[in-house]
């Protein structure tokens, strides 16, 4: 027996959340075994646990996207009992049982051998918003882009994704300027080595095709309006990593920034992501993560609180990153 969070769907439709013991017999097939340490709370898994987006392809179902822990029992040469791993996306959470619960049965090829410099909990501080932070950063880099360009802006800089990116490419020597909806968060983003704070109003109301050329590049967890205010306002040959739709699944704009300006527009797919792009993910976040910066962001929770949790992310009542210790 393990505990699990559980969502289920009752005939009638409604759909409810519980914490409590599982059968290790329920598990899914795999070839893989792990037993959860450590998962985290994404914006993702806040909206399959509330019900508030149509994440979960059936019930009933444990979420958790990403999760890090131990193998217990393995069929592959590679993965021996003993292996500390760590895995994001693949379907985890939304098809297939996920990461918050005490056991997560899986597909071998869909884990990551965690690197050495990293404990559990500090992989999921970091998790998939983190890693998906760093395929943005990797994204900006492969176009070309390094901070003699120009500054980088990102959105919803606060939360778990915008705060990760605003550590990381500060690191690199970007001038950051980072853009939330929450000035109280100011210090802390500054702390994460943001130059410049800018309000998420700036960048929520319509704007015009073109706008003043201000960025070289940008992380955006947002999508909506504001993804369209920034391409907007890049400059020239610019580069915009798109990885949320926070404010929204529409894109708003005018091919005016791409043909006028040649900027590029580059989606981050993090959940079936190839894995030698996952592996060098990993392997550049070992280089480039601060712990102490890292520790500052994360706030711990058990995963009893993770329902209550869930709600107050998706109400902009969370910063930074939620790890969620799994006994």
């Amino acid at each position: 027996m393990f505990d699990a969070a559980i969502i289920e769907k009752s005939a009638d439709g409604a759909q409810t959340v519980h914490v409590g013991p599982v059968d290790d017999a329920r598990l899914p097939d795999g070839d893989v075994t792990v037993r959860v340490e450590w998962s985290t709370l994404n914006y993702k898994d806040a909206l399959a646990i509330t019900g508030r987006g149509p994440i979960v392809r059936q019930f009933p179902m444990v979420p958790g996207i990403d999760f890090a822990g131990v193998v217990e029992t393995s069929s592959r040469a590679d993965l021996p009992p003993g292996t500390r791993v760590v895995l994001n996306g693949w379907g985890v959470g939304e098809r297939w049982w996920g990461g918050l619960a005490g056991r997560a049965r899986v597909k071998g090829e869909w884990l990551v051998k965690l690197p050495d410099a990293f404990t559990t909990r500090q992989a999921m501080a970091i998790g998939t918003a983190g890693y998906t932070a760093m395929l943005c950063v990797m994204a900006l880099e492969r176009q070309g882009l390094t901070p003699a360009h120009g500054p980088v802006v990102v959105t919803g800089a606060a939360g778990g994704v915008g705060s990760v990116a605003v550590m990381l490419l500060a690191r690199l020597g970007y001038h950051v300027a980072a853009v939330t909806g929450r000035p109280e968060e100011e210090d802390y983003l500054r702390g994460l080595g943001a130059a410049e704070i800018l309000p998420r109003s700036d960048f929520s109301s319509p704007g015009r095709p073109l706008e003043k050329a201000r960025w070289a590049g940008a992380v955006d967890v947002a999508g909506g309006v504001v993804l369209a205010n920034i391409c907007a306002a890049m400059l020239p040959e610019g580069v915009v990593t798109a990885c949320g739709l926070a404010a929204g699944m529409d894109f708003p704009a005018t091919v005016a920034p791409f043909i006028l300006r040649g900027v590029t527009l580059v989606g981050i797919d993090s959940v079936m992501c190839p894995y030698p792009r996952r592996l060098e993910a990993w392997r550049r976040l070992a280089e480039l993560i601060d712990p102490e910066k890292l520790e500052a962001m994360v706030s711990e929770i058990a995963l009893a609180d993770v329902p209550q949790t869930a709600a107050a992310l998706l109400d902009g009542g969370v910063r930074g990153r939620v790890v969620v210790h799994v006994p």
